[in-house]
């Protein structure tokens, strides 16, 4: 397993881990042999293990790491060591093109022609050395911090197209050309049309075809014209607007022959913004700008959103009209799922009208049926408690903070900055001081580096001997190790260090090692988790030592306590209690709605009939929170409403999951706001739901 420390062929010390794909993991390393840090991208053990790939992966890496060229991330070596396989490439601090164009919405003309026209140099040098990148997107585009734009991916994209990825593909297929679509032959001109794509994104905001499926959005590429950019974003000089069009042309004969047609086209928009030298080829075979797919035809379009076969050199070009077969199959039996649910659904409604099932009881999807007491369980009035303050951590150290927060019952990611103030004294904060917020909200320092040279590593559940390595691999000293007392941390780990991890100290300064003594009882005290929310609750009892019983939950309906939110627990607060101790606890439903009139005018229900209704809403997040395609975290949807939190969902998901419609229950009908969260902080981006009441 790699980890923070570990050398890779004697030669690479893993620094952390800054991204994570389906196909490879990427760590920041510190090459120990030129003295400068780099990354290093390692491939995940189930293709390790094949040999195929192995061998093509390695052969592609090494035909690039011949090219040199300042927009294009240079591959430095590639390698194993022990049964990993892996790439090392130049280390480029800065944003991918996705983020930026995300926080700018879109971007100027001049910019976005500027940043065009380096990724075609770029992909102009690789072109000239016979290497096609074939996943040309702004994920794999990254600006640097000093504004120079690198075509990133270039040793993989050929080896990932023969194997089956799937984690890639809703990333991809919005850029994805259309004979690439169909699984066919892909040359220089298809990077060159999924440039045009990245063109059109970078200038109006969003990609040109949207939808609810990779196959879909892969239909469009091969079936539809986008609408231009200057009919879309009429500020788009025309010239402009005619050169993405030629980039995008369905036919690879009627796009730009070459990357350096296509930069000299560029370049001249910039001097003849309205000018009408760009000529598009008219397409003599079919004058009708949609290619229409007859559903005999339907049945050749290959699966190409789960994997883009690799085709040979020597094979020919396959005719425009030849499709997949694999999609008709795939969409006849989408066809027959779809039906039986309008089936099943039509009998449960005829059912529930006429009867057959007796009366509505209201009974969640839950192996437990919900109590019908307000508190089965010793419960506590404390709905508010949930959020607590920010506390002022300006002007403190960084170790200060830590501790502050630590109190609050908040998280901290420390952040080093360029600051004239001391070294390790916190500069700003993110949320601000005085802030509401739900305890375990991950708060950023923002700390003063000063003149330090390095950042004490977080060795949290090292071995010692592994901490003392990576300590002394950094240019530190060890001073010393001394035992102390953790609940979360066991024995003989590696629990924390003094200075605290993330300090900003001057190479050879010394660190003590603090190592688990375990708790230092084996009882602890419960605490409060009413009123919380249910992952805000576990959060509690884990930092006791304390496990919810998460197998077995009651739910009940309660006019006191919000959705979602713990209602009461088996074992009292302040009651100790052996550490490993399993809580159980019960969560609230909601309200129990009556109505003496159904909604659309259907039937009044018999007077004594229960008619309960829940409030749902969808909130679709359209731009990314993840900068690199192989990014992936804990992603988590905090609802706001009528003035209480609750999480509404949480889960890992990667780049590709994104754009994701998202299913909201709330708990009235008033207008709600979801905030986004990303390993528990805070994205900055929030979502306003709309509520609509439904019988359940």
């Amino acid at each position: 397993m790699v980890s923070p420390g570990m050398m890779i062929s004697e030669r690479y010390e893993i620094i952390d881990k800054v991204g994570s794909g389906g196909m490879a993991d990427v760590y920041k390393a510190k090459c120990h042999r030129l003295n400068r840090f780099v990354a290093i991208k390692i491939l995940k053990q189930e293709y390790s293990s094949d040999a195929k790939f192995v061998t093509k992966f390695r052969g592609e890496a090494q035909s690039v790491a011949g090219l040199s060229h300042p927009n294009i991330v240079n591959v430095y070596d590639v390698g194993d060591d022990d049964g990993l396989h892996y790439i090392v490439m130049e280390l480029v601090e800065g944003i991918t093109l996705k983020k930026f164009i995300e926080k700018k919405g879109k971007l100027d003309v001049k910019e976005a022609t500027g940043i065009g026209i380096q990724i075609a140099q770029g992909m102009e040098a690789a072109h000239a050395s016979h290497i096609i990148h074939r996943d040309i997107k702004p994920q794999n585009i990254i600006i640097s911090k000093e504004g120079k734009v690198k075509v990133t991916d270039f040793g993989i994209a050929k080896a990932a197209t023969s194997n089956t990825i799937t984690s890639n593909a809703m990333g991809s297929v919005h850029y994805i050309s259309p004979e690439q679509a169909r699984g066919g032959y892909s040359d220089e001109k298809s990077d060159i049309y999924s440039l045009g794509v990245t063109l059109y994104e970078m200038l109006s905001g969003r990609v040109p075809f949207e939808g609810e499926s990779t196959v879909t959005v892969a239909l469009a590429h091969i079936q539809e014209e986008a609408v231009t950019l200057d009919i879309a974003e009429p500020g788009i000089p025309h010239s402009l607007s005619k050169i993405v069009q030629k980039c995008m042309q369905k036919k690879p004969d009627m796009r730009y022959m070459s990357a350096a047609a296509l930069i000299s086209d560029l370049k001249r928009s910039l001097a003849e913004p309205d000018g009408n030298y760009v000529m598009l080829m008219e397409n003599s075979a079919d004058s009708s700008p949609t290619i229409m797919i007859s559903d005999s035809e339907l049945g050749d379009i290959k699966e190409a959103t789960k994997v883009i076969p690799e085709t040979s050199r020597h094979e020919e070009i396959p005719d425009e009209d030849i499709i997949d077969p694999k999609l008709e199959k795939i969409l006849k039996i989408c066809s027959a799922v779809v039906a039986v649910i309008i089936i099943v659904v039509i009998l449960l409604i005829i059912g529930k009208v006429s009867g057959w099932w007796g009366k509505p009881s209201g009974k969640p999807e839950t192996t437990q049926a919900p109590q019908v007491t307000d508190s089965p369980l010793p419960s506590e009035d404390n709905t508010s408690a949930s959020l607590v303050e920010v506390p002022d951590l300006k002007n403190h150290t960084l170790e200060e903070a830590e501790k502050m927060l630590d109190e609050a019952r908040l998280k901290y990611d420390p952040q080093p900055v360029d600051s004239e103030a001391e070294a390790n004294m916190v500069t700003r904060q993110e949320p601000d001081a005085g802030e509401k917020v739900e305890e375990y909200t991950t708060v950023k320092i923002y700390y003063s580096q000063g003149e330090a040279d390095i950042i004490i590593p977080d060795l949290e559940n090292y071995s010692v001997d592994s901490a003392m390595t990576s300590l002394e691999n950094y240019g530190l000293a060890v001073s010393g190790k001394a035992e102390v007392y953790s609940d979360t941390i066991e024995s003989g780990k590696v629990c924390g260090t003094e200075p605290v991890a993330g300090s900003a100290v001057k190479k050879g300064a010394a660190v003590k090692i603090l190592v688990s003594k375990g708790p230092e009882s084996e009882m602890t005290k419960v605490p409060n988790i009413v009123g919380r929310s249910v992952s805000v609750a576990l959060d509690r009892l884990a930092e006791r030592g304390l496990k919810g019983n998460t197998d077995n939950v009651s739910y009940i309906y309660s006019d006191k306590y919000p959705k979602d939110t713990v209602v009461s627990q088996s074992i009292a607060r302040d009651t100790e209690v052996e550490i490993g101790t399993v809580i159980d606890y019960a969560v609230s439903l909601g309200p129990k709605v009556t109505a003496t009139q159904e909604p659309d005018g259907e039937p009044e229900p018999e007077p004594t009939e229960e008619v309960s209704y829940i409030y749902k809403g969808s909130v679709t997040i359209s731009g990314n929170p993840f900068d690199f395609a192989d990014d992936s975290g804990l992603i988590t949807l905090v609802l706001t409403q009528d003035g209480t939190k609750k999480t509404v969902w949480e889960g890992e998901l990667g780049y590709d999951d994104f754009p994701r419609k998202f299913e909201i229950t709330g708990w009235s009908e008033n207008n709600g706001t979801v905030t986004l969260f990303l390993d528990g902080a805070a994205t900055g981006n929030s979502y306003n739901v709309e509520f609509k009441k439904v019988r359940e």
